[in-house]
């Protein structure tokens, strides 16, 4: 009898050069699915920016809501409230008052509501040019009596000590404005760095994008060479694949984006350092450290291939937990930035996912076939 050769397309009914037709078909189809996806990123690429920026905005509003601006604008109310006078030097009023223009106090409202510190004086700054704080009336009847004492009476010693608010308008109130605001916003350093980051951005959005139609091209070609067991094993732990990793990629973004940004933008406040963060390597930060995460969460599906290959079984598994703990934290201290936050929030998943994979390789053992060789 003749012996089977070796050769892995004798059984099909496609030739070899068929086959390379095929691929090249499959490849065109993505290449263009690929081009289709990134002129759709490109249209909506200040929208993908958005997204990608959303963390870092977020983490400089509390920032500076928190350490930076907003709060010593926040500090500098209180002193107003203390007394008028040092209000009116604070914001430059004093020399304001006197003279008839724009720039004047347009009254003063009696009632509870005052200006407190926290997120009213944040609030406060989004009127483009006022402001308002709270004053005692008997302050506000001393200074009116400073400015006119014949239209304005002393105030006895048993005038109000009551709170009321009182909206000032100055162009210090915008200019104070445009600065909390422009610390909020990362920066570009050159002219053309805010347009070639659109285009990267952009560009691996597309590719994100197009990915299910390019892998759907590669698995038509790889499908027709695969028995129909063989092609369940592809669908099973395909999807499966596919999960882990979109899990990944949202822990990160919304669970470790915020810690992470919080100990790093804290650090910078402790050293008293401003914090200008880049918008370029902002963007990069923000790529990869998602997919370090989506990739470091297919360990179980790792551990489910080495025991169907047989190079490792559950029992190993188990017994080399510790060592396995250990090699979890040394990843996790390579992939993540040098923070514990970060590095803790990547291995604490890592080790419930090792033992889901031992779950899962004692679930459904592999056993060792013998081989059938034909006659």
């Amino acid at each position: 009898m003749a012996q089977r050769s070796k050769d892995l397309f004798d059984d099909t009914v496609m030739t070899f050069g068929e086959h390379l037709e095929a691929l090249r078909t499959h490849l065109w189809k993505s290449l263009i699915g690929v081009v289709i996806a990134m002129i759709f990123c490109l249209y909506y690429g200040d929208v993908i920016v958005a997204i990608v920026r959303r963390p870092l905005d977020k983490a400089l509003k509390q920032y500076g809501r928190d350490f930076g601006a907003i709060d010593k604008v926040d500090e500098e109310q209180e002193a107003m409230m203390s007394g008028w006078d040092r209000f009116l030097k604070t914001t430059g009023l004093d020399t304001i008052l006197g003279r008839d223009d724009t720039n004047t106090i347009p009254g003063a409202k009696t009632g509870d509501e005052g200006l407190k510190s926290g997120e009213k004086g944040a609030k406060s700054l989004e009127a483009a040019d006022a402001i308002t704080v709270a004053v005692s009336a008997n302050q506000v009847a001393a200074e009116l009596h400073k400015l006119d004492s014949e239209k304005f009476p002393q105030p006895g010693e048993a005038a109000s000590d009551k709170q009321i608010p009182v909206t000032i308008t100055s162009p210090f109130i915008r200019e104070l404005k445009a600065v909390v605001l422009m610390s909020q916003r990362p920066v570009t350093l050159n002219v053309q760095e805010g347009f070639m980051t659109y285009l990267k951005l952009s560009g691996v959005a597309g590719l994100i994008v197009a990915s299910p139609w390019v892998f759907y091209q590669i698995w038509m070609f790889v499908a027709a060479g695969l028995y129909p067991h063989e092609r369940k094993y592809v669908y099973l732990y395909g999807g499966f694949s596919l999960a882990l990793f979109l899990i990944g990629v949202v822990f990160c973004y919304y669970l470790v984006f915020p810690f992470v940004l919080r100990f790093l933008i804290g650090f910078n406040v402790q050293l008293d350092l401003t914090l200008q963060p880049r918008l370029s390597e902002w963007i990069s930060f923000a790529i990869i450290l998602p997919l370090m995460f989506g990739i470091s969460f297919q360990l179980p599906l790792v551990m489910v291939f080495l025991e169907r290959l047989q190079i490792v079984d559950a029992t190993v598994f188990t017994k080399q937990r510790r060592m396995a703990i250990l090699i979890i934290s040394i990843i996790s201290m390579v992939l993540t930035p040098a923070d514990p936050i970060s590095m803790l929030l990547m291995m604490f998943p890592l080790i419930g996912l090792y033992e889901f994979g031992i779950l899962l390789c004692r679930w459904s053992p592999g056993r060792s076939e013998p081989a059938v060789e034909s006659a």
